[in-house]
């Protein structure tokens, strides 16, 4: 492979060309910054709208970079940071009426970490020592004459089935699903004093900027709740973050260098991982690539020079182990492998780096992630051409399937975070509220810059609330008057688009229960024709389910927009607060009381809120919508079709995500159709599928009662 006297330029290409295969280039990992920036945007808007200001939501980490793959199967990294303090660095900072918190950093403090002193807020002075004799707080601790705040002051609402890992609360090990790791912070404005020098730091690369430098200026920093490794202070130290700083640096990389780091992640985890106890981190890699470009010529990051330059960033990486020092990029006192690295490991991870760059990129043909060697070996002519790998276009399109389900998900759970916010059982409370969201939403989109992900992120939000505010308008329209108002119908047709079937399905079932059953079934007639069976998947936030199947026209239809096209190939639940009682029919009704006593005790109140509304699939709800309508106007053909969809959807769709919701409603059909037995089957199955907290529970009880009464009568 190396005798080529073009060998390395030769390679490097090739390598390009197989990275780009793999969804490594500038199309892919501008809609990977997109997806994740819209989704972090919404979060945060979503905290807004609840009316929790001093909440800001951000994805850090390779997702929202754009640098990874599908089979490096990243974490989700998620900081969420409470503005509610006010961190600061000088005195003149100090804010009256704020929590305010002072980093200090003396001789017992690690490079990089710091402590936090909570000072008075009524005038800028410390905190007394005597302030816990007469007000104990268990996450403050009196040090060295100091009131100071414990780094475990957010480990009271950690859920359970939560890791604790260094600063994150992972979620892991769920099979089919990334793990997630969430960093609560506290953000301080001000550039950390420790970096000062960075900002004056010029390599011959030239890179960053002066414009870059002067930016990451005014992202200031996180303090992050974990002490370094070797802390003297263990329960009050520390971190100091520049992340915000980091993501511009990252944002900042040509295809190349992204490329570089991509290599040198599949690298860490197919030779080193393995073998050393994973004491080397993603982390450290990026923070070798910032050391490699600041300190080259910039002109040397092109396509045709990938090969060297990932053995200038393994060489870098080599020496960084011998010495034990990776210095961090913006505070380099701040070293990353301080601790960590045992001689052993140390000895084997200089040789496998050793190994891989004598070997001049032979090594890499044994990186079986993401088919990297198999497909660099057909690039170089090694191998036969294989067909059964999936194609690039393949490739491509799985990953914006994977960002579109990730934008649907989101945007579903944003709305069923809203609707948990403002729930109460009175519809004039909820009604209020939603309209008071409405209007907040309106004054936000409104002053948010022209065609930012912002106003993005509203008209995602705005539809599938206006449904709601028009569904529960609507519910109390049908209690007094038996009919639905024009302000509903303005609500509703807001909402329509949100999706393929959802806003239209709320419609529906409102024209249904005011008996309106001409203009329902031209709703339900509309909603069907859009809803392209070979197209269309289903999405929920209310639980997170792995998909088992995705149709290939969804997943072709991905790969040729962003978010917009959710409106075009997505079916969201249909959800309905208690409130919206009127607006449901009876069958559907049940679900809104599904949970007794001790059902109760079997939730997670925070993720499982939905279950004290009706909530279900779009297609399940449109067939058996249609059944009932077709009913009431006595089109028996019809209804029998549309039941027998609504069998077909209950046993063959893969991705419902409220299945027993399903079978309870076909459960009911059945008993309408006087098919006792089918719907005793039906109730039972459910009843499999979610034991507890399920309206089957009460359908079997009611089934039975029915029952037993015939046959009494029939006695008679």
């Amino acid at each position: 492979m190396s005798q080529d006297p073009d060998y390395y330029r030769t390679v490097s290409l090739k390598l390009s060309d197989v990275l780009n295969d793999i969804g490594v280039n500038e199309r892919m990992v501008l809609k990977m910054r997109r997806t994740v920036l819209l989704r972090e945007t919404m979060h945060t808007s979503k905290h807004t709208l609840m009316g929790l200001n001093a909440s800001f939501v951000y994805h850090f980490g390779s997702r929202s970079e754009g640098s990874t793959t599908i089979g490096l199967q990243s974490d989700f990294d998620t900081l969420v940071c409470n503005s509610e303090f006010n961190v600061i660095q000088d005195w003149i900072e100090w804010q009256p009426g704020r929590h305010n918190l002072l980093m200090i950093q003396d001789e017992t403090t690690s490079p990089g970490y710091c402590l936090l002193q909570h000072l008075r807020d009524d005038e800028p002075l410390p905190l007394p020592n005597s302030f816990l004799d007469h007000i104990p707080d268990s996450n403050l601790r009196v040090s060295r004459g100091k009131v100071l705040l414990k780094n475990t002051v957010f480990r009271d609402v950690i859920r359970a089935g939560i890791v604790i890992n260094g600063p994150a609360s992972s979620l892991q090990g769920r099979p089919g699903f990334p793990d997630k790791d969430f960093v609560a912070a506290y953000h301080c404005k001000s550039w950390p004093a420790e970096a000062q020098s960075w900002l004056l730091r010029q390599g011959k690369g030239k890179w960053p900027t002066e414009n870059m430098k002067r930016y990451c200026e005014t992202t200031g920093c996180f303090v992050v709740p974990v002490s370094s490794k070797n802390s003297q202070n263990e329960e009050l130290e520390w971190r100091i973050s520049t992340s915000l700083a980091e993501r511009c640096l990252m944002f900042s990389l040509n295809i190349t260098e992204l490329r570089c780091y991509i290599l040198m992640k599949m690298i860490l985890k197919t030779f080193m991982n393995p073998q050393c106890d994973s004491v080397l981190s993603s982390f450290m890699c990026k923070t070798v690539l910032y050391h490699c470009i600041q300190n080259t010529h910039s002109n040397n990051w092109q396509q045709s020079n990938l090969l060297p330059c990932l053995m200038c960033c393994l060489t870098i990486l080599q020496n960084f182990v011998t010495q034990e020092n990776c210095p961090h990029f913006t505070i380099p006192e701040n070293n990353l492998m301080a601790g960590r690295i045992s001689p052993h490991n140390k000895h084997k991870i200089f040789e496998i780096l050793q190994n891989i760059i004598q070997s001049k990129g032979c090594a890499l043909l044994e990186i079986s992630i993401d088919d990297l060697g198999r497909r660099l070996q057909v690039k170089m002519n090694m191998v036969e051409a294989f067909q059964y790998y999936p194609t690039p276009a393949q490739i491509h399109s799985n990953i914006s399937t994977e960002l579109l389900n990730s934008t649907a998900e989101a945007v579903s759970a944003c709305h069923l975070l809203l609707l948990t916010e403002i729930r109460h059982d009175g519809n004039e409370i909820v009604r209020e509220n939603l309209s008071n969201l409405m209007l907040t939403l309106t004054k936000m989109y409104r002053k948010m810059g022209f065609n930012c992900l912002g106003k993005s992120a509203m008209k995602l939000l705005a539809p599938l609330l206006s449904s709601s505010l028009g569904s529960v308008i609507a519910s109390h329209d049908i209690y007094t008057t038996h009919s639905i108002s024009s302000e509903a119908l303005g609500w509703f047709s807001v909402g329509l688009n949100s999706d393929v079937s959802s806003g239209r399905l709320k419609l529906a079932s409102a024209l249904y229960c005011a008996g309106d059953m001409e203009r329902a079934e031209f709703v339900l007639r509309n909603t069907e024709a859009k809803y392209d069976l070979n197209t269309v998947e289903p999405a929920s936030g209310c639980i997170e389910q792995r998909r088992s199947y995705q149709r290939s026209e969804f997943i072709n239809n991905c790969n040729n927009g962003n978010e917009e096209v959710m409106q075009h190939y997505t079916a969201f639940c249909v959800r309905f607060l208690q409130c919206e009682i009127c607006s449901v029919p009876e069958e559907l009704q049940y679900e809104m009381f599904r949970s007794t006593q001790e059902d109760r005790l079997e939730r997670d109140e925070e993720l499982d809120s939905w279950m004290d509304w009706a909530v279900v699939d779009s297609l399940t709800y449109l067939y058996f919508l249609q059944y009932k309508t077709y009913s009431a106007l006595q089109r028996v053909a019809d209804q029998q079709c549309a039941l027998a969809n609504l069998v077909t959807t209950v046993e063959t769709e893969p991705n419902l995500h409220h299945k027993e919701t399903a079978l309870n409603l076909l459960g009911q059909c059945m008993e309408q159709e006087n098919r006792h037995t089918d719907a005793l089957r039906c109730y039972m199955i459910s009843l499999n599928i979610r034991g507890r907290n399920n309206a089957a529970n009460l359908l079997i009880c009611r089934l039975l009662n029915k029952i037993v009464n015939m046959q009494e009568n029939t006695m008679c």
